[in-house]
């Protein structure tokens, strides 16, 4: 009997969502750290404490919340920008980017005024049993930001 070699493969989260808002508007939320701090990783309780955001490839985004005693970290590196179409970052929960997985946003128009976002978020292996707990956050995620384009 031969013993069965874990999945090697990554763990795929994607979510999507319409919005009537244009592409470069929705594109540009992500970008923007007065706009991103209202909704990117923003919980209803929660103080935003730092927004930091250098929108280019090789740039870091930092975006950290006070949650109670906690202080709830997110950031990464920009790997792909190619305004209004695609976004690509690794992402971490720790500042020195420990286990970064790999998050691609993008935004498809319908017309001038809405579009769609996919979000794709691969993850090792290891963190399957994660995966419905990711899928959610990243949903709660994308309805902030339909809050906020209102």
């Amino acid at each position: 009997m031969s013993e069965r070699t874990p999945s090697k493969r990554p763990v795929v989260v994607r979510v999507a969502r319409g919005f009537e808002a244009s592409a470069e508007r929705v594109f540009e939320a992500w970008l923007d750290p007065a706009l991103a701090g209202r909704w990117l990783f923003a919980t209803p309780d929660g103080v935003m404490q730092r927004v930091e955001i250098d929108a280019r490839v090789g740039g870091r985004f930092a975006i950290v919340e006070r949650r109670g005693d906690v202080e709830a970290y997110h950031g990464g590196v920009y790997v792909e920008l190619e305004r209004p179409r695609r976004l690509v970052f690794r992402f971490a929960v720790d500042e020195a980017l420990t286990d970064a997985t790999r998050v691609c946003v993008d935004v498809t128009p319908f017309d001038d005024e809405s579009c769609e976002l996919t979000l794709t978020h691969e993850m090792a292996p290891e963190h399957a049993a994660h995966k419905d707990r990711t899928h959610q956050g990243w949903r709660n995620v994308l309805a902030g930001l339909a809050r906020v384009l209102g």
